[in-house]
């Protein structure tokens, strides 16, 4: 049996490298699936921060496998209720994001941060999530301190929203949606220390780019 092909992968915002992002993840997986025949159902991406990554061809998409990240509860910082305009009912702080819960996906929905008091938060990311109405629960993020004032859809925040609500929720399977002007809905899975995250991948452009290295 021939072992797994892999594949290496970084990512970058417009100012920073961050340890993961999930829809450039899919990104790459629909390109190698769909465009560079890559065979077989399985890809297996080795990343410098966040270790083995892999994903899947799925029914319903392509299945993202990564490491679950948990959180541990700290104090509202002023500058995050602030920048939010609301304040939350509880507060959580990962790796690098900072995570904060509010009653009502209503409260997710009419959210209008003031990203210039946000911005003083010291951390990367500030997910903002609520129990679902038709869903189990709903999201938004917020990254200006790595140049993406808010993410359309978020497969990183969702390694920590995963094992959040199933733990509240009692449930290992969850269907969630992101709730910015996009909009994206997402299927999540919790299987022990990783977090499974389905979602689909459509081909916008094919195109070549031509590099000046210098030489």
């Amino acid at each position: 049996m021939l072992p797994r092909k892999r594949e290496y992968a970084r990512w970058f915002t417009p100012k920073i490298e961050v340890d993961l992002c999930g829809h450039a993840t899919l990104a790459s997986a629909h390109v190698l699936f769909t465009h560079l025949g890559y065979a077989g159902d399985e890809i297996r991406f080795l990343s410098r921060y966040s270790g083995m990554l892999k994903a899947f061809r799925d029914k319903e998409g392509i299945m993202l496998d990564f490491p679950a990240e948990t959180v541990r509860k700290v104090p509202l910082p002023k500058s995050l209720a602030e920048g939010l305009r609301q304040r939350p009912i509880e507060t959580y702080r990962g790796k690098t994001k900072i995570l904060a819960v509010f009653k009502s996906e209503k409260d997710i929905e009419r959210m209008a941060p003031d990203f210039h008091k946000l911005i003083k938060v010291r951390t990367s990311g500030v997910i903002v999530t609520a129990k679902g109405d038709t869903v189990d629960f709903v999201s938004r993020y917020f990254g200006p301190w790595v140049g993406v004032p808010e993410d359309p859809v978020t497969g990183s925040a969702n390694t920590i929203l995963t094992p959040y609500w199933a733990r509240k929720l009692g449930k290992t399977e969850l269907v969630a949606i992101q709730l910015s002007k996009r909009r994206g809905r997402l299927r999540c899975l919790l299987s022990g220390n990783r977090v499974k995250i389905t979602g689909k991948a459509t081909t916008y452009l094919v195109g070549e780019m031509m590099l000046d290295t210098g030489r």
